[in-house]
């Protein structure tokens, strides 16, 4: 999302904007040289220590000297705002990208002490922003902007008429705690006792242990010769394309990515009834939900769709005019910087800086 909105706001012209990230052990010096590559001004700190961190964003902010610090993700919204205290940038503004982060009562204590000084706390759905709320942010700045995602990819998903795409299923997702691929797995073994065989693509990385546990429970549900773990994708537009079901399984959310691509793919989706998926599923009309961690509802749910071709290809060309009209990279945009318009029209509050 930073990246996407670094990249955004060049091409608007509303607004210089920096990248900054923290390094971390799996940030590779060839995409950051990458992000350059494409004009993209990046700075990397160290990501080693919170207080090299702070102490190394800090003498950023004093050189860039920004009008406001826009800090995305936790706990990175904690030190990015640390450093923009010390540097004096003007205005702060929090992104939160998730509804269930796990804040010790610690690190909450010091996200509320920070939002007392920060001008916009974000949350990246509606269910994320309620979240906030939930845990004491002030109602008065904490707001949603939803995600959004480049739809240019998926141009030619008109062109991709449904009933002649695989009548299979993708889920693109990485392999992680939250996301919830054992459900998946146990829902297809399911249809396969209910007669119906499709093929099911799992894309995307993640931690290793994960992606082993899915793959010994497919292997003891007896689905290997139907799974293809494909590991990361670089043409997930293309595989979405050519397939008519979109799946998420997950245990939460902030805004769902990956179910907006299958939307904005033309796949006819499915997700888990969690927070960020129920706001972008409106079920029976632009796709599905299935009970959280449910492999019975959500073989149910598949089932419906695998059966019944002509309601499927339906919800799939609402949930395409959804993502098209709701979720694009340059409504999310102009939200933001509506946003940050307003933050520098209004006069900055001195209590408590």
């Amino acid at each position: 999302m930073a990246v996407d909105l670094v990249r955004a706001h060049g091409a608007s012209g509303r607004f210089e904007a920096l990248l900054v990230l923290r390094k971390k052990r799996n940030t590779a010096p060839e995409r950051v040289e990458a992000l350059r590559s494409q004009g993209l001004a990046v700075e990397v700190v160290a990501g080693w220590a919170h207080a090299a961190t702070v102490w190394q964003l800090k003498a950023l902010c004093e050189r860039f000297r920004p009008d406001i610090l826009v800090a995305h993700g936790y706990s990175e919204h904690l030190w990015g705002r640390y450093a923009g205290l010390l540097a004096h940038v003007p205005h702060l503004v929090h992104v939160e990208h998730n509804s269930r982060e796990r804040y010790t009562r610690w690190r909450l204590a010091q996200a509320l002490w920070l939002s007392r000084r920060t001008d916009a706390i974000v949350g990246c759905s509606e269910g994320v922003r309620q979240s906030l709320l939930q845990r004491g942010f002030p109602a008065d700045r904490t707001l949603a902007i939803p995600n959004g995602i480049r739809l240019e990819p998926y141009a030619q998903a008109p062109q991709q008429p449904f009933a002649a795409r695989v009548p299979g299923i993708v889920m693109a997702a990485r392999f992680a705690r939250q996301k919830d691929h054992a459900t998946l797995l146990r829902a297809v073994a399911l249809l396969r006792e209910r007669g119906l065989r499709p093929a099911v693509q799992l894309a995307g990385g993640g931690k290793a242990y994960a992606l082993r546990n899915a793959k010994k429970l497919c292997s003891a549900l007896g689905l290997d010769d139907q799974v293809r773990f494909i590991g990361f994708c670089s043409d997930v537009p293309g595989l979405l394309m050519g397939h008519q079901i979109c799946v998420l399984a997950t245990h939460y959310e902030g805004m769902p990515l990956s179910l907006i691509e299958g939307m904005a793919a033309g796949c006819a989706v499915v997700g888990s009834a969690v927070v960020g998926v129920q706001e972008v599923i409106d079920h029976g009309r632009n796709g599905l939900l299935a009970a959280h961690a449910s492999p019975g509802a959500l073989a149910d749910a598949l089932e419906q769709l695998l059966r019944d071709g002509e309601a499927a290809a339906r919800m799939a060309q609402a949930a395409r005019e959804d993502a098209e009209r709701l979720y694009g990279l340059q409504r999310m945009t102009r939200d933001y910087e509506d946003r940050f318009l307003a933050v520098l029209a209004a006069a900055r509050p001195e209590a408590g800086r």
